[in-house]
């Protein structure tokens, strides 16, 4: 290890930088900066009431992995959603109300199947407008009619072979010879 007193740079071993870097990843992986574990979920006692819980928990979209319901995902604000809609179960709440109060805590997205409105339409219909879009580019790139190459008149032809004739010409060692 050296210090270099004038720039304050210091130049570390190889060794020495291994150490350090495995004693941040350790710091930074260590269960204490990590999320605390959630409670373990409580299921209601009445098992009609748990049924409509777990059947709304799948059609909710976990916020944190957002390509999974609060049912399996085991982050902290999916075992609160869960939480929640329990207790709205608990004191009554149909399964529309709690819907509707979980997309007006967190939008439209949080469903999975977000309803039909004019905010949402562009969810609903843009891959399918996407599609129709395509589909008429590409057939109308397949029906532009394609440029006509007219073959040259005697009069070009004669002036290209002039030209190439005055030129000088290295011979291309690549080429095959022309059969006239």
């Amino acid at each position: 290890m050296v210090l270099k007193s004038c720039s304050g740079l210091i130049r570390l071993s190889g060794l020495v930088r291994i150490m350090l870097l495995a004693l941040f990843l350790g710091m930074v992986a260590s269960p204490g900066w990590a999320e605390p574990a959630p409670a373990p979920d409580r299921p209601l006692a009445d098992t009609v009431q748990e049924a409509r819980a777990r059947a709304l928990f799948a059609e909710v979209r976990c916020i944190v992995c957002q390509h999974e319901s609060i049912s399996g995902s085991q982050a902290g604000l999916a075992t609160d959603m869960r939480r929640l809609v329990r207790e709205k179960i608990e004191s009554g709440a149909s399964d529309e109300a709690i819907r509707e109060d979980l997309v007006r805590r967190w939008g439209d997205y949080i469903l999975f199947k977000p309803p039909v409105r004019l905010n949402t339409t562009l969810l609903w219909f843009g891959p399918f407008v996407l599609i129709l879009i395509g589909g008429l580019l590409l057939v109308l790139q397949l029906r532009k009619k394609r440029p006509v190459t007219l073959p040259l008149s005697q009069e070009e032809q004669a002036r290209i072979e002039d030209l190439l004739a005055e030129a000088e010409l290295r011979p291309d060692p690549d080429a095959k010879p022309r059969n006239h």
